[in-house]
């Protein structure tokens, strides 16, 4: 967790302004909604750029974001709800910042979670995963379920933008995301780590009520659909199916991941 910034002394609302006073740009994301905001606030207040709030509320979650603000020395300014809807282009429930963003980690980050793991651990890799607001369902999901981090691909994959930290509500600035450019030789990884590779696909001879998912496991999700590549098959330890009774084929790719987190959550909590 990143330290917090000293308590500033003046009254975190500064003069209201008419006009955004950030601009996109590579080096910053939008996040919007209290979720997003709060957690980026709680978590990495030094990486928040600028803080605006809609003028108009007044309500116990304003004050409490307003308090939250004040103590990790963040300035904040006021809109009218014109001017905030004009700088969020989106439903932003009065709240929108600005910050830089945190960067995905690498092979190497990999490893160093590997090696400082004294426990069971659990992972959630999506392969192919493209859509954005999929990602961030899996980072919410991944984070309540006690993920340690979501592995994906650098190339064909769903970047972690401001649609994807929304729907991720706040998971985006808590859960590790790490980014690598060779997936098969990244589960590779895991399992020199002793982590046991379970991919889910449909035409897979067992449940994965069957699976024992108490060791420490990797997850593999793959795209609606086409499902996971076959290099990423191939490396797997296990295959598993989720059971389908009705007509549809498959699951969307974050409610599968949901199921599958949530089965290694209850086998651990019977141990």
């Amino acid at each position: 967790m990143s330290a917090s910034r000293p308590v500033s002394k003046r009254h975190p609302v500064a003069k209201r302004t008419k006009k955004p006073s950030v601009e996109a740009g590579a080096d910053q994301v939008k996040l919007v909604g209290f979720h997003a905001v709060t957690s980026v606030l709680k978590h990495r207040p030094q990486a928040v750029i600028s803080l605006q709030v809609q003028e108009e509320r007044a309500d116990q979650r304003m004050q409490a974001l307003l308090n939250l603000a004040q103590q990790q020395g963040v300035l904040v300014q006021k809109m009218g709800r014109a001017d905030l809807d004009a700088q969020a282009d989106e439903q932003h429930q009065g709240v929108v910042a600005w910050a830089k963003p945190r960067q995905p980690g690498s092979e190497a980050d990999l490893e160093a979670l590997l090696e400082g793991m004294s426990a069971a651990g659990l992972f959630l890799v999506l392969d192919g995963v493209t859509d954005p607001h999929n990602l961030g369902a899996c980072l919410r999901t991944a984070e309540a379920a006690g993920v340690q981090a979501i592995i994906t691909p650098k190339d064909r994959a769903a970047s972690l933008n401001a649609a994807a930290r929304k729907v991720a509500s706040g998971a985006a600035e808590i859960l590790p995301l790490i980014q690598v450019t060779n997936l098969a030789r990244a589960l590779r990884t895991l399992q020199d780590y002793g982590v046991w590779v379970v991919g889910t696909a449909g035409e897979a001879d067992g449940l994965i009520y069957q699976a024992d998912l108490t060791r420490s496991t990797a997850l593999v999700m793959g795209a609606e659909g086409k499902g996971m590549r076959r290099l990423t098959r191939e490396q797997c330890d296990q295959l598993v199916r989720l059971p389908m009774a009705g007509d549809v084929s498959s699951l969307n790719v974050s409610v599968a991941a949901g199921v599958a987190l949530y089965e290694a959550v209850r086998q651990r909590l019977e141990r």
